[in-house]
């Protein structure tokens, strides 16, 4: 099992910053990607970004977050971190932390933090 605890969300004007961090604690060797999704209201969950655990790190980005986001991880702190600059009010959701293993067999979210852009 492996357990995820998201921090750093919260409200900020349109514009402005915010950074997420997520924290990944018990059978990390299963994982191998780590990355944001985020679920909006009345809409389903998508992909923001995802990591790779590998020495190389490599990455994917959906095209909202592309040129505005940056995800990063500290394998020695099993954290995956995103930052999230000139956010936008449609940016507005609930943010969650995800880590699986090669071919997904293994799937794992944290609880979500919300993230509010107001206009």
């Amino acid at each position: 099992q492996v357990q995820l605890v998201e921090s750093g969300g919260g409200l900020v004007q349109a514009g402005g910053s915010l950074r997420l961090s997520c924290a990944a604690s018990g059978s990390i060797f299963s994982i191998n990607t780590m990355g944001w999704y985020r679920q909006a209201p009345g809409k389903q969950r998508e992909l923001v970004a995802t990591i790779t655990r590998s020495a190389i790190g490599f990455t994917n980005y959906a095209d909202s977050a592309k040129g505005r986001f940056t995800i990063s991880r500290d394998n020695a702190k099993n954290t995956v971190d995103l930052q999230m600059n000139s956010l936008k009010p449609e940016d507005t959701a609930v943010y969650y932390c995800n880590a699986r293993s090669p071919g997904g067999n293994m799937n794992y979210w944290g609880k979500g933090i919300l993230v509010t852009v107001s206009s």
